[in-house]
């Protein structure tokens, strides 16, 4: 049985979605859980809901893509509940445009936000982190990491995530930090949901299960990478997507 018991956690982009999925299965596990987003309204109800389930949740509203309010939430995490054991970079935004219709400012807001935000949150979490000598890191990429069709600005943000992940774990392994990454395939949330009925069921069409995934089969495998029984399991890229990427 996984126990965080005792345990810290920051996730990111947690106020719905994916992240309040993974936020979720943190305090069910008993993990002191931080909701951070930039909807206020939206990471106050999160915490709300956990609070209301039995579990410990605090909200703190951050723009991951801005060094300093990102580096304010870590310390902010770290004065109030003592120390940070668990980082969850799961905030992300998409503008998804082919290539030769991409604007600067679209690719710039991915980059801004799925990859440098997920420097942002590390680099002051990495310097607690070291003091202790423990800590766990999952940084959500995704499947389209290696590629996809008008997602050339996500695609290369996910995969920055991927080359950032395994050499932090180089770095850090040492210091008995594990880094990971995890790479949801399509996964069933508001972002997907507003998809074209079309695009859904192409997507779909492409997973050997058949169907989408659901945050919680995302947030099972975060639990137990930040578990003890995960201890010596880092740098690695980890794909939850019903094996899509077959």
């Amino acid at each position: 049985m996984i126990d965080l018991t005792g345990k810290t956690a920051i996730v990111t982009g947690a106020a719905r979605g994916l992240g309040f999925g993974i936020a979720g299965k943190l305090a069910e596990l008993n993990a002191h859980v931080v909701i951070s987003d930039v909807n206020e309204e939206g990471a106050k109800a999160a915490a709300e809901q956990i609070i209301e389930n039995g579990g410990k949740a605090e909200y703190y509203v951050a723009d991951v893509s801005d060094y300093e309010s990102a580096t304010n939430l870590v310390e902010e995490t770290i004065k109030k509940l003592g120390k940070l054991d668990i980082l969850v970079n799961n905030a992300g935004i998409n503008r998804d445009s082919m290539l030769h219709k991409l604007e600067p400012d679209n690719w710039q807001q991915v980059i801004d936000v799925n990859l440098t935000g997920v420097y942002n949150m590390m680099k002051p979490a990495v310097v607690h982190m070291r003091e202790n000598e423990s800590g766990r890191i999952i940084n959500i990429s995704s499947a389209s990491w290696l590629g996809n069709i008008g997602q050339a600005n996500y695609s290369a943000a996910k995969a920055g995530v991927v080359g950032l992940t395994k050499t932090a774990a180089r770095e850090l392994g040492r210091k008995n930090i594990t880094v990971n990454a995890i790479c949801p395939g399509f996964v069933d949330t508001d972002m997907t949901r507003g998809v074209p009925e079309k695009v859904w069921d192409l997507m779909i069409s492409k997973i050997p299960m058949g169907k989408a995934g659901k945050p919680e089969d995302v947030a099972n495998c975060i639990a137990f990478l930040s578990s003890e029984q995960a201890s010596y399991i880092t740098g690695e890229v980890i794909n939850v997507g019903g094996g899509m990427v077959l």
